[in-house]
């Protein structure tokens, strides 16, 4: 409770800060914030490496193959619930077309992606070990951290595999010291994170809004957000409260870095510690969830899909929905955990039907704030999943 108090103070704080409108002050947040991001995101790739190698070395791969069938389970569920409340408010609220001038500026400021979808998918599969890592590629890192937990857990129990597994346990114990330092020290960079975006947003970089699209998108987020999740924890016996009361040190982490794979040593740390996940679960699950779990990338791949098809003269029927609405899920499922991910994603959908892109570029200006709150739900969705994994392990 008391760290939730210091990091709400320094929201505020900041939040002060940033409307003084004073361009070293601004530039020195922007400074601490960018250094900040950048040390998450440096321990993010090898807490994920390391948490999936240590689980199935340790404990083998025969009961996790429940458990990621679990994990997969709920993270399909939510994200069709995600996907479908996008859906509905879209027929409800029904965005109206963009102007024809606007359009043509808005392609002035988006260009059309270099990598399809399908290449997207392949670059995917490694054929380069060092290349993942220097790329922070987390769904590339998954599958290898996969296949070298997977392969010590067979081998025979031997003097040279304890020293394996004793050094990935010692290395992992050396990150969990570094994050614990660095969360100890997250008020500061909170206060950079809040100043930053009070300056962008007193500075009119996100005032000029497209309206009904923008209520569309969000709406769908803070109902997914306070209604739908918590829902699924009520149904597996959990009080949404109490969980989210936990967790709001990463889901205010996630609202500001904008990455939930920079965010993970954060949400360990804290579904371990506050939370009470058992580390075997918290470890398997939330590096595959922030790999694959992204509610808030599939309201936005539909979405934004079905505005920028509207806008290039495609009805908007049933017929278009529900095709699009798997589309949807399985892109968001496929999404590096990354800011602006489900944007350019977006763009390479829409770019491979030969939809104007163009609405892309007017959207751009007020992403960062949807990328935002993408990002908390994300992280509250895969708190959510771990929850109940967790509830399931336990049964």
């Amino acid at each position: 409770m008391k760290r939730t108090i210091i990091w709400i103070g320094a929201l505020v704080v900041g939040a002060v800060m940033g409307l003084f409108g004073v361009s070293w002050l601004d530039q020195l947040m922007t400074f601490v914030a960018t250094v900040y991001t950048r040390l998450f995101q440096l321990l993010a790739v090898p807490t994920i490496v390391l948490a999936v190698i240590t689980t199935l070395a340790s404990f083998g791969s025969k009961g996790y193959g429940i458990i990621f069938g679990r994990t997969l389970t709920y993270t399909l569920l939510t994200t069709f619930a995600a996907a479908a409340v996008g859906a509905l408010l879209y027929l409800l609220i029904s965005p109206g077309n963009l102007p024809t001038e606007a359009i043509s500026l808005g392609g002035e400021t988006v260009e059309a992606p270099a990598l399809s979808y399908t290449e997207h998918i392949l670059n995917v599969i490694p054929n380069n070990i060092v290349k993942p890592f220097l790329e922070g590629n987390v769904l590339s890192l998954l599958l290898l951290a996969f296949a070298i937990g997977i392969g010590l857990s067979k081998l025979p129990e031997s003097e040279n595999k304890a020293v394996i597994v004793k050094g990935f346990l010692g290395l992992q114990e050396l990150l969990h010291l570094l994050i614990r330092g660095l969360i100890w020290a997250l008020p500061l960079g909170i206060v950079a994170f809040s100043a930053q975006l009070s300056a962008q947003v007193s500075a009119g970089m996100v005032a000029d809004s497209i309206g009904k699209y923008v209520l569309v998108v969000l709406g769908g987020n803070v109902i997914q957000f306070f209604v739908i999740l918590p829902l699924f924890l009520l149904a597996r016996g959990h009080n949404p409260i109490h969980v989210l009361g936990r967790m709001m040190p990463a889901v205010l982490m996630a609202l500001f870095t904008k990455s939930s794979a920079a965010t993970l040593p954060v949400t360990m740390e804290t579904a371990e510690n506050r939370l009470g996940i058992r580390k075997n679960v918290a470890r398997f699950v939330l590096p595959i969830c922030t790999t694959i779990n992204m509610n808030g990338c599939a309201a936005f791949i539909l979405v934004t899909s079905l505005f920028v098809m509207q806008n290039g003269g495609t009805p908007i029927t049933l017929g278009t929905i529900l095709p699009w609405l798997f589309i949807s899920v399985i892109s968001a499922v496929g999404n590096a955990g990354v800011p602006m991910g489900c944007y350019f994603l977006t763009l390479s959908l829409m770019s491979g039907v030969g939809a104007p892109v163009a609405v892309l570029g007017i959207i751009l200006p007020i992403y960062t704030i949807i990328d935002m709150i993408e990002t908390a739900e994300n992280v509250w969705s895969d708190s959510c999943v771990a929850t109940m994994v967790n509830k399931d392990f336990e049964d």
